[in-house]
């Protein structure tokens, strides 16, 4: 298993990683409209502007792509683990990545907490900052948390 920085070519890779996810995983949790709303929140433009500015990373296993994560500052943006590749560590190993990265300049991480993840972030010491509604379409509401964590040497 080795995190790696994304690079223009797995652009690709990486948006069919978080769309399979995203529709495979998030309908268990939250209704049409937030699936949705997740789908073009990761766009590839989105991506591709997160690998190009060097703020994105992939997971491979055997060579094979099967995570990705970004982030923006001390803001984790995106953690994305194939579905048959979860619950195998991957995701926690992606975010000590990320985590271990940000602390060379960062004394914190945040993120936006999705319900699909939750416990993840929990077990690795994030606290909830704060509890967000965010409208999306329909007169559906996505309930999220910000959540906070010390990072330390």
């Amino acid at each position: 298993m080795e995190y790696i920085k994304a690079t223009p070519k797995d652009i690709e890779q990486i948006y069919q990683i978080v769309q399979t996810t995203v529709t495979t995983i998030y309908p268990n949790y939250y209704p049409k409209e937030v699936v949705d709303f997740f789908c073009a929140l990761h766009n590839r433009e989105a991506i591709a502007r997160d690998v190009v500015n060097g703020n994105a990373g992939i997971l491979l296993d055997n060579h094979q792509i099967v995570g990705t994560g970004s982030h923006d500052g001390n803001h984790i943006t995106r953690v994305y683990v194939l579905p048959e590749f979860q619950k195998k560590g991957y995701g926690n190993f992606i975010m000590e990545c990320l985590e271990n990265e940000m602390k060379k300049t960062f004394s914190n991480a945040l993120l936006d907490a999705s319900l699909p993840a939750a416990c993840l972030y929990e077990h690795r010491g994030y606290h909830t900052k704060k509890h967000e509604r965010y409208p999306v379409q329909n007169g559906v509401i996505l309930v999220y948390e910000e959540i906070e964590k010390q990072l330390s040497d």
